[in-house]
C-alpha cells in the first residue's frame, strides 16, 4: 500500500508542479485537502457510487462503469486484488486507485446518518500556521501597518461525504491584527457549510463555495485540465458545487448553492452570490479590481471592500447511458460600473456594469472514444472547446483538443484549457499521445499550436506560437523512477525599446532530468534543470541567448516506531535573467504545495520536520533560506530586503478529535 500511495502522490505532485510553473500564484489548498481526506477516508469499493468514482481523474468512464458492473454482477469484492479482474483496468491505474479505496462488507441499503450520529462520529480538525520571517522588509520602517508574522487558523467539521463545515481566518504578513482596519481580528475570513447526498438533495452549501460546470467556459473556479506530462489526469470532471475552505481570498463565491436530482438522469443546480471585493473606485466607477487580498499599507487598506458583486445562475444536466448534456447560465453585476483604463492590447476586455454568460456542454462516449466539449456566449463574443480522447489499447492513448475563443469573449468566471489564463483571444489545436510499448517504459508527447487574433501583453499584433513537450519515463522497479522531460515553446514578443513597432519570435527550451528512489521509509530525489531563452534582436535579427540551470537534491526519511518524518532539500541555481528563471518545488506545509521560482545565482535549502505525536496531535516545522551570490539586496519598493539572504521559519500545529 505504501508503494501505491507513493506512486499516486508522486503523480499528483508532478502534475501540480507543471501546472504551477505554467500558472503562477495558484492556490491548491482545496484540492490537496480533498486528496488528503480521501487518503484518510478511502471509498468502499463495494458501496461506491458513480459520482464518487468520478472524483478520480485517472479513471475513464469505461473503467468506472466496469467497476460498478463487476460489483453488481459478481457481488461484493473480498479483496482489492479483484480489481485486476475488472475489464479495462491496467496495472498503472490500479496502483493510482489503491490508496483511495478499501474493501468493506455492505449489509443492506445505506441510510443517511442521523444528526446524533453525525455529531458523535464526525471528525474535527483545528489547523494553525505561523510564518516568521527572519529578515526585515523596507515597508516595515513606516508603511506596513502590522507585524511581519503571517498567521492562519482553520477549523473543519466533517462526516464522510455527507456533511462538512468550517471556518478559516488569515492574516498576511504586514497586516494589523485586532487593530486599525482589522478590528475584527483576521483580515480574511472564510466560512462554509456543505450538505451532500441527502436523497434527491445532492448538494447544499451556505457560505463560501466554488463552482465548476462543463469545460469551464462559463464558470470554472475549481481545478481544471492543464498542460501536463501525463494523461492520467486528463479525464478531470468539473466538480459542480464544492466548498471553499482555503486562504485564497479572491477565487470564490459567497452565498448559497444547491443541486437537486429531479429525475434519475436529470440534475438541477442553482446559486446566488453576494460578496464585497477589493478595488479602486474613482468618480463612481471601478478603475481596477485588486486580487492579492493584501492590506498592509494605508493605500492597500483603502481598496478593501470597495464594491459589491452579485451573481446568480444555474446548471441543468442530463446524463443517461453514453450521453451527457448540460446547460449553464450566469448573470452578474457590479455595484458600480467597471471601467478600467484599457491599454490597446486589452481593448476588448470586459467592462461595464452587468454581464451574462450561457453555455452548453456535452459528452458522448462511443466504445473507447470520448467526445467532450462546450460552446458558450456572453454579452460579448463566444468560446468553443472540444476534445476527443481515444484509448487505443492498454497503455496507448490519444488526446486532441481544439479551442476557439473570440478576441472579445467576456467571461469573468471562465477558466479553461489554453495558453492564456482566460478563455479569450485564442485559437489552438492540442495533440497529446501516451504509449507504453515496453515493460517499465512510458512515453508522452504533446504539441500545442495556438494563435492570438488580437494583441497580447508585450505583443503589438496578432501572433502565434507552438508549445511542444516530450517525456520518457523508466521505472524498472516500483521504488525507482527516472524520467527525462523536454519542452519547447515559441511565441512572439515586442522587441524592447522599439515601442511595439518590431515584434519577433522568442524561443524557450527547457530540459529536466529527475531520478527518484523510494525504498520503504527512505526517499531520495535528484533533479537537474536547464533552460535556454533566445530572442531575436531588432538589429539584424540576431539572436540574444540567455541560459539558466539548477540542481536540486532532496532526501526524506520516516522513522519506524517513532512519530517523526524528516525531509531536507538543497538547490543551486544559476540563471542569466528573469526569462531564464527556474522552478524548484519543495515539500510544503499540510494542504500546501510550494514551487518557488529563482533567477540570478545562489542557493536555496530547506528542512522539513513533522511529528505526529498520535492520531490527535501533529506538529510541523519548516526552515528555509535563499542566499544570492549576485546581489546585495532582494526585492524592491516596500518588499526590499537589505542583504543577500532571505530566511523563513514556518510552524504548523494540528489537532484532530
Amino acid at each position: 500500500m505504501l508503494v501505491a500511495q507513493n506512486a499516486t502522490l508522486s503523480l499528483w505532485e508532478e502534475n501540480l508542479e507543471q501546472l504551477s510553473a505554467d500558472e503562477e500564484e495558484r492556490n491548491w489548498e482545496d484540492e490537496l485537502e480533498v486528496l488528503s481526506a480521501r487518503l484518510q477516508e478511502p471509498v468502499n469499493i463495494n458501496a461506491a457510487t458513480k459520482r464518487q468514482l468520478e472524483e478520480f481523474p485517472f479513471l475513464t468512464d469505461i473503467q468506472i462503469e466496469n467497476i460498478l458492473a463487476y460489483v453488481y454482477i459478481n457481488g461484493q469484492m473480498q479483496t482489492l486484488y479483484e480489481l485486476q479482474l475488472v475489464a479495462e483496468m491496467d496495472r498503472q491505474t490500479i496502483e493510482l486507485l489503491l490508496p483511495f479505496v478499501c474493501i468493506k462488507t455492505v449489509e443492506g441499503p445505506s441510510r443517511y446518518p442521523s444528526l446524533k450520529t453525525v455529531l458523535k462520529y464526525a471528525g474535527q480538525e483545528v489547523l494553525t500556521r505561523l510564518d516568521i520571517p527572519l529578515y526585515t522588509r523596507k515597508g516595515y520602517e513606516k508603511n506596513y501597518l502590522g507585524p511581519a508574522v503571517y498567521h492562519s487558523l482553520r477549523y473543519s467539521f466533517r462526516y464522510g461525504d455527507y456533511f462538512q463545515a468550517g471556518i478559516t481566518g488569515e492574516k498576511d504578513a504586514g497586516e494589523p491584527f485586532f487593530a486599525l482596519h482589522d478590528k475584527k481580528g483576521y483580515d480574511y475570513y472564510s466560512f462554509y457549510g456543505l450538505l451532500k447526498n441527502r436523497g434527491r438533495l445532492k448538494a447544499l452549501t451556505l457560505g463560501n463555495y466554488k463552482l465548476g460546470f462543463g469545460q469551464g467556459l462559463v464558470i470554472g473556479t475549481d481545478f481544471g485540465l492543464g498542460k501536463t506530462f501525463s494523461m492520467s489526469a486528463s479525464e478531470f470532471r468539473r466538480g459542480g458545487i464544492r466548498k471553499h475552505s482555503s486562504t485564497d481570498s479572491y477565487n470564490y463565491f459567497r452565498g448559497t448553492a444547491v443541486t437537486v436530482e429531479i429525475l434519475r438522469f436529470l440534475e438541477l443546480s442553482a446559486f446566488y452570490s453576494h460578496r464585497s471585493m477589493d478595488g479602486v473606485v474613482k468618480g463612481g466607477k471601478i478603475a481596477s479590481i485588486y486580487k492579492t487580498g493584501l492590506h498592509r499599507t494605508e493605500k492597500e487598506a483603502d481598496k478593501m471592500n470597495a464594491f459589491v458583486m452579485q451573481s446568480a445562475g444555474g446548471n441543468l444536466t442530463y446524463e443517461k447511458n453514453r450521453l451527457k448534456v448540460g446547460v449553464t447560465g450566469i448573470y452578474y453585476r457590479f455595484s458600480h460600473p467597471y471601467e478600467p483604463d484599457l491599454k490597446k492590447y486589452a481593448k476588448y476586455n470586459l467592462h461595464g456594469n452587468d454581464f451574462y454568460n450561457l453555455g452548453v456542454d456535452y459528452k458522448y462516449r462511443w466504445g473507447r472514444l470520448v467526445w467532450i466539449g462546450e460552446g458558450a456566449v456572453g454579452k460579448q463574443g463566444y468560446a468553443l472547446l472540444n476534445q476527443l480522447k481515444y484509448k487505443i489499447l492498454t497503455g496507448y492513448q490519444l488526446l486532441l483538443i481544439h479551442r476557439c475563443y473570440s478576441h472579445d469573449y467576456w467571461s469573468f468566471f471562465g477558466r479553461s484549457f489554453g495558453e492564456g489564463s482566460a478563455p479569450q483571444n485564442e485559437n489552438g489545436w492540442y495533440l497529446a499521445a501516451e504509449a507504453a510499448p515496453w515493460a517499465h517504459w512510458k512515453f508522452f508527447a504533446s504539441l500545442d499550436m495556438f494563435s492570438f487574433p488580437w494583441w497580447k501583453y508585450r505583443i503589438s499584433k496578432a501572433s502565434q506560437g507552438i508549445d511542444g513537450m516530450f517525456q520518457a519515463t523508466y521505472s524498472p522497479q516500483k521504488d525507482l523512477l527516472l524520467y527525462l522531460n523536454y519542452r519547447y515553446k515559441r511565441k512572439e514578443r515586442d522587441v524592447s525599446g522599439t515601442g511595439g513597432k518590431v515584434t519577433l519570435p522568442v524561443f524557450h527550451h527547457k530540459l529536466r532530468c529527475r531520478l527518484a528512489y523510494t525504498p520503504g521509509a527512505f526517499s531520495c530525489r535528484t533533479t537537474v534543470d536547464y533552460n535556454c531563452f533566445r530572442q531575436q534582436s531588432g538589429e539584424g535579427h540576431e539572436f540574444e541567448g540567455k541560459q539558466g540551470w539548477q540542481c536540486t537534491q532532496s532526501c526524506a526519511y520516516t522513522f519506524s516506531g517513532f512519530p517523526l518524518a524528516v525531509s531536507v532539500q538543497g538547490t543551486y541555481f544559476h540563471t542569466d535573467d528573469y526569462d531564464s528563471r527556474i522552478y524548484a518545488s519543495e515539500k510544503g506545509l499540510v494542504y500546501t504545495f510550494y514551487t518557488p521560482s529563482f533567477y540570478g545565482r545562489g542557493f536555496r535549502y530547506s528542512a522539513h520536520i513533522r511529528c505526529d505525536l498520535n492520531k490527535t496531535f501533529m506538529f510541523l516545522v519548516k526552515f528555509g533560506q535563499t542566499a544570492y551570490r549576485d546581489r546585495e539586496t532582494i526585492g524592491s519598493g516596500n518588499d526590499l530586503i537589505e542583504g543577500n539572504t532571505k530566511t523563513d521559519l514556518q510552524i504548523q500545529f494540528r489537532v484532530k478529535f
